[in-house]
């Protein structure tokens, strides 16, 4: 089940404005025309910003997710016709060929149960070609990353147009092992409304992601460093052979 701040309604119209800086996924595209990709699948392509920009460039597109409120926002965008919208997980994905699957922000942390994970690259692989390359990123945890997340370092109110000024913050809830539970929590001013949404974050290690990788029959070709969070996170680039 997809966490509230993707699946209500009302959260998921306002997830762009609230984030409108993706340099991040500057990177991604970088590696789709380095690897010279002409079909991608998305997965957990969210409010479609990713997919859209590769659609936009001529590319072949799928993106899933199993939030179908942002499915909704994505399909509501400009160009959106040009790709093809998949409500699920990318387990729910046929095998398309495609040249390259991304897994972009927190998209592979969220998927925290090791099963899922699992099935996740085994799916990734399966909608791939031969020689086809899998891209995502995860937080490195020795940066413990999550001691940022409190109200004092996110708090912020931003003026979303057509719908007024949100407050919003983040609150660290838990930390156990590798699992990191946060709550973000959103202050409609235009009618009171408080919306609050949990999600929880697996932050692996180097060494367990290539091991899940080996599992999942790829042949890692790189890591690289994130150069938008330098020294921060971790960016797998492996290939199905």
């Amino acid at each position: 089940m997809a966490d509230a701040i993707f699946e209500n309604p009302r959260l998921a119209a306002i997830y762009d404005p609230l984030d409108p800086d993706r340099g991040d996924l500057d990177v991604y595209a970088a590696i789709a025309a380095e690897a010279g990709a002409r079909g991608v699948l998305d997965i957990g392509c969210g409010t479609g910003t990713f997919a859209l920009l590769l659609a936009g460039r001529g590319l072949e597109v799928t993106g899933v997710d199993p939030a179908a409120a942002s499915l909704d926002v994505a399909r509501g965008k400009p160009g959106a016709e040009r790709v093809t919208w998949i409500h699920g997980d990318a387990t729910a994905v046929p095998p398309i060929g495609a040249d390259l699957a991304t897994m972009t922000g927190n998209v592979a942390q969220a998927i925290a149960g090791p099963a899922d994970w699992q099935a996740t690259l085994r799916a990734a692989h399966r909608s791939l070609r031969p020689g086809g390359l899998l891209v995502f990123e995860t937080r490195d945890p020795a940066r413990r990353a999550w001691l940022e997340w409190n109200r004092e370092a996110t708090h912020g109110v931003t003026d979303v147009p057509g719908v007024g000024e949100v407050e919003h913050w983040t609150d660290l809830l838990d930390v156990s092992g590798p699992l990191v539970t946060f709550r973000g929590t959103h202050v409609f001013a235009s009618d009171g409304e408080v919306l609050t949404s949990e999600s929880t974050l697996r932050f692996r290690e180097r060494d367990e992601v290539e091991a899940d990788l080996a599992a999942g029959g790829y042949v890692l070709e790189e890591v690289r460093d994130a150069p938008d969070r330098p020294g921060r996170e971790f960016v797998f680039l492996a290939r199905r052979p």
